[in-house]
């Protein structure tokens, strides 16, 4: 059974990640490390109580006393890394606990990855891998047209996305310098099961059943490409599996929406499945406040690189994403509602200018 290291696999994407490969029988066991920070939630690896294929610790990826007597111990053939603060809104608000994360604890586990890697011999150090999950958000804003590449130069405009830019500059450099075999993924706006609901989808979702009003940012035409999380999942399988390694490879949905056209699809099915009680329609709580400082006007993905050379495609359409999405928050509401009740309790974020 090949043994690989998940880092932030109690988080959204690292969480779906994970139970996709072990609910898959995929035959490998996971040794999965998560800080357990306010996004990090155990109840979403519920389903893996007790299996002797996952193995969780709960720790952060700078701890390098940690990271080392994992690897010492379980010896995995692959390091995946999930692990990042992640929400721009927050990153507005205090930007320091990006860096410790993104940055500095990136650089941590780098050098713990470089140095077990050095120490493999023969087959074993020829298969590691270290795949590092970034975002589309480093490429900085498109105007109207376009997409993002590979080669796009970074210039990105918020903290949180020039933390993540740093850690994919440090990530290329160990592969350029010490020769650590590296992949790197820049996703777009992921969506599905077990996000957090600071991040839109599951805001607007649980603001309608609260009937509180749907905060839309500035004039609500930000466009975002939309990437179900369960494909995003199968394209790092398939990067990590397929990848050369030092090369980058973009994922997206092929499905840019504006942010007012995504909350008017949410309120349209939630008015199908879970209707008002007063029979008005949920488009009603929209309310249009004043914008994200910084607040980037497009981004879209080009993921022909992953999709030519590797044969990744999603198999989702926006269309049939959001519809799993909203039945599955309508039939979770007692995890959504465990979730609300730690420190974050809806409200607004990211308003400091």
């Amino acid at each position: 059974m090949r043994t690989w290291m998940v880092t932030g696999g109690a988080g959204f994407i690292g969480g779906n990640f994970v139970l996709g490969l072990l609910q898959g029988d995929a035959g490998v066991r996971i040794i999965n490390l998560d800080a357990l920070t306010y996004a990090g939630n155990l109840d979403t690896l519920a389903p893996l109580a007790g299996r002797d294929d996952h193995v969780f610790v709960r720790g952060g990826i700078g701890d390098r006393a940690l990271v080392d007597r994992l690897l010492a111990e379980y010896r995995p053939e692959a390091i995946i890394n999930f692990a990042a603060e992640s929400h721009v809104d927050r990153s507005i608000d205090g930007p320091a606990a990006f860096i410790d994360t993104n940055v500095v604890g990136t650089l941590g586990l780098l050098e713990s990855a470089r140095d077990y890697w050095k120490a493999l011999e023969g087959a074993e150090r020829e298969g590691f891998r270290f795949l590092h999950v970034s975002t589309d958000e480093v490429y900085g804003s498109l105007g109207e047209t376009g997409k993002f590449t590979e080669t796009t130069p970074y210039a990105p405009n918020s903290p949180y996305s020039a933390s993540k830019a740093a850690s994919d500059h440090l990530v290329r450099a160990f592969h350029h310098t010490y020769g650590l075999p590296v992949l790197t993924t820049n996703c777009s706006n992921n969506y599905g099961p077990f996000q957090f609901p600071e991040k839109l989808i599951p805001l607007i979702i649980q603001k309608a059943l609260a009937g509180d009003a749907l905060p839309v940012y500035g004039d609500g035409r930000n466009v975002r490409d939309w990437l179900y999380v369960g494909d995003h999942c199968s394209a790092i399988r398939t990067v990590l599996e397929k990848g050369r390694p030092g090369e980058v490879y973009n994922v997206g949905g092929d499905a840019e929406r504006e942010n007012i056209v995504v909350v008017r699809t949410l309120c349209a099915l939630l008015d199908e499945r879970r209707p008002r009680g007063d029979g008005q329609p949920y488009a009603e709580q929209i309310t249009f406040v004043g914008d994200r400082p910084g607040h980037d006007r497009r981004y879209a993905i080009d993921s022909s690189k992953l999709q030519g050379e590797l044969g990744w495609r999603p198999t989702h359409t926006f269309e049939s994403g959001i519809a799993q999405t909203v039945d599955w928050y309508l039939a979770n509401q007692a995890w959504c509602q465990r979730v609300l009740d730690g420190s974050y309790r809806g409200e607004r974020l990211g308003v400091a200018a």
